[in-house]
Formats: C-alpha cells, sequence, structure tokens
C-alpha cells in the first residue's frame, strides 16, 4: 500500500506540473495560481501546493519540465546525426516544427517564460538562464564543429550565428498567434539557412 501511495502521489505532482506548464506557455509562469490549479485538477489547493511547498517550487518544477519537453521535441530527434551540420539542419527541422505544432496549449513554453523573467532577479530567472545557456552553448558547438569540417563559411561568427538562430525561434511564437503566420515555421527555417550561410535546398 505504501508503495501505491507513492506511484499516486508522483502521477498526481506530474500532472499538476504537467496542467501548470500548460498554463504557462499561454499566460506565463504568474500566470498559474494555486487556485486554477486546483479547480482544473479538482483538488484542494493544500493538496496541490502540499507537493512543492511554495509558489516558486511550483515554477522550478514547471520549467524543469518544460525544459524536458523541449529536449524530447528538439533533441532527441537529431542527436543520434552527425555532429556539425546534418545536426544542425536537423535542429532547424525539429526546433520549427516544435513551434508550427506545438503540444503546450501557448507554443514554447520557454520562449514565453524568457520575455517574463528576463529582467527579474531571482532562483526561476537563474534557473531559465542555465537552460538557455546550454541549449545555446549546444548551437555553438554544433556550429563550430560545421566550419572546422568546412561545411560552413570559415568567417562565421558561431556566437552570433546561435544568437540569430534564437531570435528566429523566439518570434515563431507571436508571429503565429499574434498575427496568424502560418508560414511562420517555414519562414525561420529558411531565415536559419541563410544565417549559417546553407542553401534551402539542403
Amino acid at each position: 500500500m505504501p508503495r501505491r501511495s507513492a506511484l499516486e502521489a508522483a502521477g498526481t505532482r506530474d500532472a499538476i506540473i504537467r496542467r501548470a506548464a500548460d498554463i504557462g506557455s499561454v499566460e506565463g509562469l504568474e500566470g498559474i495560481t494555486i487556485g486554477r490549479l486546483a479547480t482544473d485538477l479538482e483538488m484542494s489547493k493544500a493538496g496541490v501546493i502540499g507537493h512543492f511547498g511554495t509558489k516558486e517550487e511550483l515554477q522550478l518544477a514547471t520549467l524543469e519540465l518544460a525544459a524536458e519537453l523541449f529536449v524530447e521535441q528538439v533533441w532527441k530527434p537529431v542527436e543520434d546525426l552527425r555532429p556539425g551540420l546534418e545536426r544542425l539542419l536537423g535542429i532547424c527541422e525539429a526546433w520549427t516544427r516544435y513551434a508550427d505544432e506545438p503540444i503546450l496549449s501557448g507554443g514554447c513554453f520557454i520562449a514565453a517564460v524568457s520575455f517574463e523573467f528576463d529582467g527579474r532577479a531571482g532562483r526561476v530567472h537563474d534557473a531559465l538562464k542555465q537552460v538557455v545557456g546550454r541549449w545555446r552553448k549546444t548551437l555553438v558547438r554544433e556550429i563550430s564543429v560545421a566550419i572546422a569540417d568546412g561545411d560552413l563559411p570559415a568567417d562565421l561568427d558561431p556566437e552570433q550565428a546561435a544568437f540569430s538562430m534564437e531570435a528566429l525561434a523566439a518570434g515563431m511564437n507571436p508571429a503565429r498567434q499574434l498575427y496568424g503566420d502560418t508560414s511562420a515555421a517555414e519562414w525561420s527555417r529558411r531565415a536559419m539557412h541563410a544565417v549559417l550561410g546553407v542553401s534551402r535546398s539542403l
């Protein structure tokens, strides 16, 4: 019985975080309230907060899930590809598809929360910086490998290219949801290829 209770508790915690991520993708982390989660999941407020202790811990757990979802959707499909250009092109495809076919109601949670917390101090800001920083390092590494292999222009700055790719990815969500640009993913993919200096046909 204790084992079953532990499993049920873990399942409940996962359900809370998943619902929080869905809300946060639309309304930001500050839009996630204990009362709303309790109502949506037909739980008591005490039952919701009891899994985390504080709202900040809930926010951090939600950010962790969002990072896991990003890795699952964008990195996992390409991790077995050849490092460098082949993997970069795979990243462009997976990243823009992730934005075009969102698994959360509001699209990319990381992009939404980055705008919300970029100017705030605190643990959530620091955790977000770490998550985004890891991804930028990944992009810089792959770009650097492609340059070393001779597959990308020798004068391409890996840091600037990674920055530009991130900026393009961040613009997909508002393009789709604010302007209704159904071609946003394709445009972003073409623009990422242009940033890298590769032919669209690759």
